[in-house]
């Protein structure tokens, strides 16, 4: 089983960028969390939209079957300072992911920007770190995809719960989700796909196992035998 977060800077941000997925990992048995850096309190509409943006992304967190976690940051206010990457790093210790998924670094929002750096610095240790798509990404040049095909339904249900985003906004219309998924889709020559350029992806390709260090010969090891091991940050 996989331990999957997905970071986006606003609500509706992650379902746009990798909803199907989220839905995928689901199915598959995986534990999935949503983290949420901000409100979306710059979003579209009034006051009444903004409070009700928070029921709206507990709604689409149920549909993705994902858990949700809040960054408690503002909208468009975000740096990628210690107290930014430390909201993620909590939520890496809180959930123990072994997945990350996050915005894609070039992006012409600078709160996209922020939450994708303060992600690689909280995530530099973990192996999987891919990053999505959002429609305010500049250059993106992915290598990596993940059929979605049964699960663009569900993709669209989550997206349609931020009703206070997407009625205003022609971005996250369901034509334009469906069109991109396609796009993909035949890049990757399946049906519909997401996709995603990965910092770091490892392949478990099959249980290794896990040998002694008194096993691996003298000439390959990091630390000479006898050497007092020192722990690293």
């Amino acid at each position: 089983m996989r331990r999957v977060l997905a970071v986006g800077a606003h609500p509706d941000d992650i379902e746009l960028g990798c909803g199907g997925t989220l839905l995928a990992h689901s199915a598959a048995g995986d534990a999935v969390t949503m983290l949420v850096m901000t409100g979306g309190e710059n979003g579209p509409g009034d006051d009444a939209a903004v409070v009700g943006r928070r029921a709206e992304q507990e709604r689409a967190a149920r549909t993705l079957g994902a858990g949700l976690l809040w960054g408690g940051l503002r909208d468009c206010t975000l740096t990628p300072d210690a107290a930014t990457v430390a909201v993620v790093e909590r939520a890496l210790a809180e959930t123990d992911a072994d997945v990350v998924y996050v915005h894609a670094p070039d992006d012409s929002h600078q709160d996209h920007r922020a939450t994708a750096a303060a992600t690689l610095s909280a995530a530099r240790r973990l192996s999987r770190v891919l990053h999505y798509q959002s429609p305010s990404t500049l250059t993106f040049s992915p290598t990596t995809f993940v059929d979605v095909t049964a699960y663009l339904s569900g993709k669209l249900a989550a997206l349609g719960a931020h009703a206070s985003q997407v009625e205003m906004s022609a971005m996250v219309e369901p034509d334009a989700v469906v069109a991109s998924a396609r796009h993909w889709g035949a890049q990757a020559r399946i049906g519909y796909a997401e996709a995603f350029a990965p910092t770091r992806m490892v392949l478990d390709l099959a249980p290794a196992p896990r040998h002694p260090v008194e096993e691996i010969p003298e000439a390959h090891r990091l630390v000479p035998a006898g050497f007092p091991s020192v722990a690293v940050r």
